[in-house]
């Protein structure tokens, strides 16, 4: 008896090293301007190829602005980055989505949307939410350098088997709670170390009733609670969301051959997992973040449990509720909450609405597709009727590597993976918590729960 990710790893293995360690072929590479031009120069260095760069897919996501992107890049440093990309990827003969193309944005976006991510398979990038691929049913994984120009070279990784950790989320959701409140739980209760050396699989009747943007909110953040990665048995909901990205679209005779093969990937019935943990899902409310990293959440209006989890650089006391502090910025993107199911959500609490004037909120798709379906849907039409601006696609302020960075001091409101000391920008504050409850926040201008919102 096995679990999925026990199947899929050793029919990946391509030859054992020792009683733990193998070389594991990978199925898809995804590559970014920021890890991949040391990886890129030691292939110069040693004078080889990619060795199969149809299997490597690249895009600009991490430090280019959202604003003007038909203009030069502005910080010198983004700008070597991606020009050092767009000659790499021309170099290597690898394809490059870049600005302005029709499939660019964040890399764990526009994978999925295109159909590249499949069931069964093993990704890895050089960036730890790789394991948002997870949600279809691979095993996903972030990888360092020298790893990325491994996988160039030999489309193969050195890694330990990882043991398998289950996590049932089963009940009945509350209003509002959406996956990134389940997930945010789930941290809180196991804790940001609680995971590591694991590869989870999520299960139970709230996980199997997610879109495939809930469940790749899910994987993206399993990272956060110390997981190798995460992943999520595919169902009619996978099959029916891949029949529909641009690749399969164009192959629907190889999708039907593909889908006998992929109805199979699931853990055997008896199969023994190293742990296994159980959530209800009626313990779960709206949840934000008090402390410094992800694994302080609680639901919106309780205390502050803990005078430690970083609340004094947060300016929060222990005993005090968050409910009523102003907000200053909300951020609504990244590769946990950027794609469309998301900016639907934010439309559907901010329609008909005002922003509040103290906020200022950057709404940035996670890709060029997910941007023109906003256009489509007339999303854009009502951001800019309550307020906001849709920007362009890239990971913004998810991390202070792009103009999309929060003052010091300032307190954000954020939809992304991460709230560390100065994640955001310098000295800046971040709270983490849902779409519905960031644009809640946007519209009253300080912490709210839908309970106070639904008083405005």
């Amino acid at each position: 008896m096995k679990t999925l990710v026990q199947k899929i790893w050793d029919k990946h293995i391509v030859k054992p090293l020792d009683e733990k360690e193998s070389v594991i072929y990978i199925d898809r590479h995804y590559i970014h301007e920021v890890t991949s031009p040391q990886a890129f120069q030691l292939l110069r260095e040693k004078g080889l190829k990619v060795f199969r760069p149809e299997l490597t897919t690249a895009t600009v996501d991490h430090n280019i602005p959202t604003q003007n992107q038909d203009l030069p890049i502005e910080e010198k440093e983004s700008f070597i980055q991606v020009k050092q990309l767009r000659q790499n990827c021309k170099d290597f003969g690898i394809y490059l989505h870049d600005l302005g193309t029709q499939h660019q944005g964040i890399v764990h976006v526009i994978g999925p949307e295109m159909g590249l991510t499949i069931p069964g398979s093993t990704i890895v990038c050089g960036d730890s939410h790789t394991s948002t691929h997870g949600a279809f049913g691979t095993i996903a994984f972030g990888i360092g350098t020298s790893e990325v120009a491994t996988v160039f070279a030999s489309q193969t990784v050195i890694q330990s088997q990882p043991k398998t950790m289950k996590i049932d989320i089963s009940g009945k959701l509350g209003k509002f709670v959406t996956p990134k409140d389940v997930v945010l739980k789930v941290i809180a209760e196991i804790g940001t170390a609680g995971a590591t050396g694991y590869f989870i699989e999520f299960t139970g009747n709230v996980i199997q009733e997610m879109t495939m943007e809930g469940r790749m909110t899910v994987c993206n953040m399993s990272i956060e609670m110390g997981a190798r990665g995460g992943l999520i048995a595919p169902d009619e909901i996978t099959f029916e969301y891949l029949k529909n990205t641009h690749y399969w679209k164009n192959n629907s005779e190889e999708f039907t051959t593909k889908l006998e093969d992929w109805k199979l990937l699931k853990s055997d019935e008896n199969a023994v997992f190293d742990k296994t943990i159980d959530i209800k899902a009626e313990e779960i409310g709206q949840i934000m973040t008090y402390g410094t990293n992800p694994g302080t959440g609680i639901s919106i209006g309780s205390v502050i449990p803990t005078a430690d989890g970083g609340i004094e650089y947060m300016q929060f006391k222990k005993g005090e509720t968050m409910v009523g502090i102003p907000v200053d910025y909300v951020f609504l993107g990244s590769c946990t909450n950027g794609r469309i199911e998301d900016l639907r959500q934010f439309a559907s609490i901010v329609k008909g609405k005002k922003k509040a004037n103290n906020v200022t909120a950057w709404i940035v798709p996670g890709s060029k597709q997910v941007e023109e379906q906003c256009k489509t849907e007339g999303i854009d039409a009502i951001l800019k009727e309550a307020g906001f601006e849709l920007r362009q696609p890239g990971c913004s302020a998810c991390l202070a590597m792009n103009p999309d960075k929060v003052p010091s001091g300032k307190l954000c409101v954020s939809t992304s993976n991460r709230n560390f000391e100065g994640r955001q920008g310098k000295g800046s504050r971040t709270i983490l918590a849902s779409p519905i409850t960031a644009a809640m926040c946007a519209i009253a201008g300080e912490i709210v729960s839908h309970k106070e919102f639904e008083l405005l």
